[in-house]
């Protein structure tokens, strides 16, 4: 007989971390979008084959700033990881929703 029942990675997020649109699981999917902006300026300077130390120097900033940066945007100033994409030439495009309205930047 068999133990273990296969489940979904949607199933277990449901379980764990509550249904979508529940504050919890906002706040879960915000944090996961905030680490994947951190890989995307990781990913971009190395197609650039820049380091942190010179992609700080375009940006006007330390090289520890570009490792935090890269590591957790958390405590960056949007000011700077916008600096950042610009020093990288890269696109950046905004959506922002206020109750359930879509507004485009």
């Amino acid at each position: 007989m068999d133990k273990f029942k296969t489940v979904s990675l949607d199933q277990m997020i449901d379980k764990h971390i509550g249904e979508p649109g529940t504050e919890k699981r906002e706040a879960f999917e915000n944090e996961l979008r905030i680490d994947l902006l951190g890989h995307a300026i990781k990913q971009a300077r190395q197609e650039r084959n820049l380091t942190q130390e010179q992609l700080g120097e375009l940006v006007g900033v330390q090289k520890a700033q570009i490792s935090k940066i890269e590591n957790s945007v958390k405590n960056a100033r949007f000011e700077t990881i916008l600096k950042v994409f610009d020093a990288l030439g890269a696109k950046v495009h905004f959506n922002v929703e206020l109750n359930h309205k879509k507004f485009a930047c």
